[in-house]
């Protein structure tokens, strides 16, 4: 209702809002109309106007839904009736609340008491809390059992101290939040209503917990009164998120409310990964207890910048000394602690390898950088570490698709006991924190290294890999763009500090195989794999670049993926648009989930329900509100994408590309 439809009322304390125009009601029929966040039933019968409560007092059916039969306001859900001018049901002493009405007239207009002072509830103080500890961004949807916990979300958004972005589907909202949390090592939230909505976050916070990325979920649940015989949308939250979560809590009346917060968070934060607070759904409401404070995280988490045994360093000291062509391998558990790393890189004048997950980290263009190791690497990394006598290993998880060898002698370093040695056993296993550990190997070999400089020969095996990658640009079977001369034209158009999204299929693989990394931060759906993650994963980078951190402001946001991915949230863009955010998306159309093929061929199956029927994306793009461009001819696509990268908005470029030439 605008300003100007509101009138003062003669009586002090009584506030005013037109509900009906003067000829909006019919005689005889009954409508739900909102004023100052209160939905009232109007009701026009026998020449007279009412405004009576909406919600049937049965199981709060609404009313406004309902109709007037035989003289009686008869309630949709189960029936019941009311008088439909005084509200009262017949035959008993009780009914619905009335408001009083005026007929003036510019309409109808229906007095209200002035709005109370809000009580402070505990999903306030808990909210409070959660952005106390720094989280700054929730991806959600609002629903039935999250009401009371989105309107203290709201008056924290309202404040400016929090950013909340309503998406699609919740799985989006789960993949955001990891990225982000992958990207910043700080979490961020995502919100659901009980049953499917919390389900449907489960795929994203897999990805966050196998990735190490903390993030905080908060799902509505039904009333616990109602709690376990089977109600409508319960499901069992905790035993649903038992095994992805590790920590998980249920908001109870009798609670410490903002100490369940500080709590999640803690653990969300120290162990890198999940937290789950279950919120049913007449908690969310309930006012906080006197006294109860929001909570702060000084003085509850302690600085992790353990260093590891004197003994272990020693060891790894020795076998350092001792080679003469050591090879670094960094995985993503190194994100924040490169410096010291090529520091060490630097005074043994050893490459630089990554894994798929940590691409980027080094730069392709260092003179020490080697690209990525594994199914999707290149040549120079598996030739480097093929020639080490010594492999130095920060944060990496050495699964198989990361194809590090366990028959070179290995120094493996990582914050997480677990990890060490967890496939196979490693000559020196070091338990510090990375950045650290990495610090104390710089300091203690000595100024003058007797190991072999490799500076020359990683020039040389560059030179090889780019001639070869440009012959592969000019190869052709007129079936469409080939991969290798997409992500050249990415290579040139890209910012040098984007921040890139990848998605799974053979548009990744290639990537990781094709694109040359300058300082551009790569997320990706690592351990879990799930197709899908790229577009979500780019909104959640976003948010990051609106924030005040020098690390991400400002920064261009990209996403990449196959068509099979992106048609998995492509409902997503409409969040972009509505947002506003500027983020690129690079859709690989080729009409079939080309990774599967070719996995179908290799093990001699027949190829049989990979192929995919697709709308046009760029078309697509365009009905959203977004800027699509189609490209269909390899001589296209540096304007393509010049343009979609200079666009103010979310921009899609649909690459017409060849499913075999990966």
């Amino acid at each position: 209702m605008a300003e100007d439809d509101t009138k003062p009322a003669p009586k002090t304390g009584r506030v005013w809002e037109r509900a009906l125009e003067p000829d909006e009601l019919a005689e005889g029929r009954v409508q739900a109309v909102s004023c100052r966040n209160q939905t009232v039933c109007m009701t026009h019968f026998k020449g007279q106007f009412a405004a009576l409560d909406n919600e049937c007092p049965h199981q709060g059916g609404p009313l406004g839904e309902g109709s007037i039969e035989e003289g009686l306001l008869r309630c949709p859900w189960h029936g019941w009736d009311f008088d439909p001018l005084t509200g009262k049901a017949p035959g008993y002493d009780d009914g619905v609340a009335t408001f009083p009405v005026e007929i003036r007239e510019d309409g109808v207009y229906v007095g209200f008491d002035e709005a109370e002072t809000h009580t402070t509830t505990v999903s306030d103080v808990m909210v409070e809390t959660m952005v106390n500890w720094g989280v700054r961004h929730v991806w959600g949807m609002v629903g039935h059992s999250n009401l009371g916990l989105a309107d203290a979300v709201r008056r924290q958004t309202e404040t400016g101290r929090l950013s909340y972005y309503g998406i699609r589907h919740e799985g989006a909202a789960s993949f955001a939040a990891s990225a982000y949390g992958k990207l910043t090592g700080r979490p961020a939230a995502c919100l659901s209503i009980a049953g499917p909505g919390a389900t449907n976050l489960l795929t994203g916070l897999w990805d966050a917990h196998v990735d190490r990325s903390p993030v905080l979920a908060l799902t509505g649940q039904v009333d616990t009164q109602v709690l376990g015989p089977g109600a409508f949308q319960e499901v069992d939250l905790s035993a649903a998120f038992g095994k992805v979560a590790q920590w998980s809590q249920s908001v109870l009346q009798t609670s410490k409310h903002p100490e369940l917060v500080n709590l999640g968070l803690k653990s969300a934060i120290l162990n890198r990964g999940v937290s789950h607070l279950i919120f049913p759904d007449e908690v969310q409401t309930l006012e906080a207890p006197e006294g109860e404070q929001a909570g702060q995280p000084e003085g509850r988490v302690t600085a992790i910048e353990i260093a590891p045994p004197a003994e272990s360093v020693e060891r790894a000291i020795a076998l350092l000394e001792s080679a003469k062509r050591a090879a670094i391998i960094v995985g993503h558990g190194a994100a924040f602690h490169m410096e010291p790393i090529i520091a060490l890189a630097e005074k043994l004048s050893c490459p630089v390898i990554t894994t798929f997950k940590a691409k980027g980290l080094v730069s392709d263009h260092h003179p020490l950088g080697c690209g990525v190791l594994g199914r999707s690497g290149t040549p120079i990394a598996s030739y480097f570490m093929n020639e080490a006598d010594c492999l130095v290993v920060f944060g990496a998880s050495f699964s198989n698709h990361t194809g590090i060898t366990p028959k070179k002698p290995t120094i493996q370093v990582d914050f997480d006991p677990m990890a060490l040695g967890k496939f196979h056993k490693v000559e020196v296993p070091v338990w510090g924190e990375i950045g650290v550990t990495a610090e104390i190997l710089e300091s203690s070999l000595p100024d003058i290294v007797h190991a072999e400089s490799q500076r020359e020969q990683i020039a040389e095996r560059w030179t090889i890999w780019r001639q070869e990658k440009a012959k592969r640009m000019g190869e052709a079977r007129g079936k469409g763009i080939s991969s290798s001369a997409i992500f050249a034209a990415l290579t040139s158009q890209v910012a040098a500090d984007a921040i890139i999204a990848v998605d799974v299929g053979n548009n990744t693989y290639s990537f990781g195989r094709y694109f040359e990394c300058q300082n551009q931060a790569v997320l990706m759906s690592g351990y879990l794999g799930s197709i899908g993650f790229a577009f979500p994963a780019a909104m959640g980078a976003w948010a990051a670049t609106q924030e005040e951190d020098p690390r991400f402001r400002g920064r261009s946001v990209v996403s990449v993926s196959g068509d099979g991915g992106f048609g998995q949230y492509m409902g997503e863009l409409t969040t972009a648009v509505k947002y506003g955010m500027n983020i690129t998306h690079v859709l690989l159309n080729n009409s079939e989930l080309g990774k599967i093929s070719k996995e179908q061929r290799a093990g001699s199956w027949d190829v049989w329900q990979t192929d995919l029927h697709n709308p046009s994306f760029a078309a697509y793009a365009e009905l959203c509100g977004a800027l699509g461009i189609r490209v269909e001819d390899g001589t296209e696509l540096d304007d393509a994408l010049d343009r979609a990268l200079n666009h103010d908005g979310p921009a899609l470029v649909e690459i017409m590309s060849d499913p075999e030439l990966i």
